[in-house]
Formats: C-alpha cells, sequence, structure tokens
C-alpha cells in the first residue's frame, strides 16, 4: 500500500511541475524531460518569483522549512537557475507511530529560466527561517517601460471665400 502511495505523490508532483511551466508560459520545446514516475526527486518546494520594477531586481523565494543551507546548492547555467538539495529525516526516537504524516523528505530540484534581462553573474542567495531568497540586478533596457503618446492639433484648412 505503501507504494501504491508513493507513486500516486510522485505523479501529483510530476503534474504539479508541468502545471507550473504551464502557467509560467513556456513552450513545451523549452521543457526538459521530467522523469516518469521517477523516485529520484521526492518533493517540490514552493517557489515564488518576480521582477521588482522598483529595485530593478529579479527575486526568486523557495520555501525550504526543515531544511539545513548545507543540504542544498543554488547554480546557474546560462538562462537557467537550479536549486537542488535534500530534505533528510531526522527523528532521535528509533520507533514512531505516526498520527499525521504530510511532510515530504528526500531530494529535490527546481529549474527555472531566468527572465531577459537578469545579470546572472551577479546571483545572491540568503537562507533566513527556511526560505531562500535570491536576487540579482536587472538591465535597464530589458524592463517594460511606458511610452508616452505625443498628440499634435490636426491642420485647419482654410476654404476661399
Amino acid at each position: 500500500m505503501r507504494k501504491f502511495y508513493g507513486e500516486l505523490l510522485g505523479f501529483r508532483r510530476e503534474f504539479d511541475e508541468m502545471f507550473n511551466r504551464i502557467l509560467a508560459g513556456r513552450p513545451m520545446a523549452e521543457w526538459p524531460e521530467l522523469p516518469v514516475f521517477s523516485k529520484e526527486f521526492s518533493f517540490t518546494p514552493a517557489v515564488e518569483s518576480y521582477v521588482d520594477k522598483g529595485t530593478k531586481t529579479f527575486v526568486c523565494r523557495v520555501t525550504l522549512p526543515g531544511v539545513e543551507p548545507k543540504d542544498f546548492e543554488v547554480r546557474t547555467q546560462g538562462n537557467l537557475l537550479t536549486i537542488r538539495g535534500e530534505r533528510k529525516f531526522t527523528r532521535s526516537v528509533k520507533e514512531v507511530e505516526f498520527m499525521e504524516q504530510e511532510v515530504a523528505y528526500g531530494k529535490f530540484e527546481r529549474t527555472m529560466t531566468l527572465p531577459e534581462g537578469v545579470v546572472p553573474e551577479k546571483l545572491t542567495a540568503d537562507y533566513v527561517n527556511g526560505v531562500l531568497e535570491i536576487k540579482a540586478p536587472m538591465v535597464a533596457a530589458a524592463l517594460p517601460r511606458k511610452i508616452d503618446i505625443q498628440t499634435t492639433a490636426p491642420a485647419v484648412k482654410q476654404v476661399a471665400a
């Protein structure tokens, strides 16, 4: 029965990842191969990313409660940002009878495409209270800007009397 639930959770994780890619508007041609019911990764941490137009900064926040900083890594390659690591199961008591068991343990990996204009060489990462926050400056030319519309009065035709 446990194997069935493990496979069911694997299916849900992969479905969530696929759904997140669809919502992010990434075409299928850019999708990396998804493992089919793979047990390689146990869970997918939640991610929030945005561009702060005021500070011209890309911000990516990853929720990793219970994960030690030494147990994950952040990498970039081209315009891809990858967070990979492991939430380890540690208990001081050998035998436990769970009442609820909703926290996923094991390996995880999230790969995201950085928006156009992010300077990957200037990425910084801070980990506070179980939240990994990754920031990078944006090239000003890549930020959306409002274009003012000029109006001119139409020329008045004079009619000869």
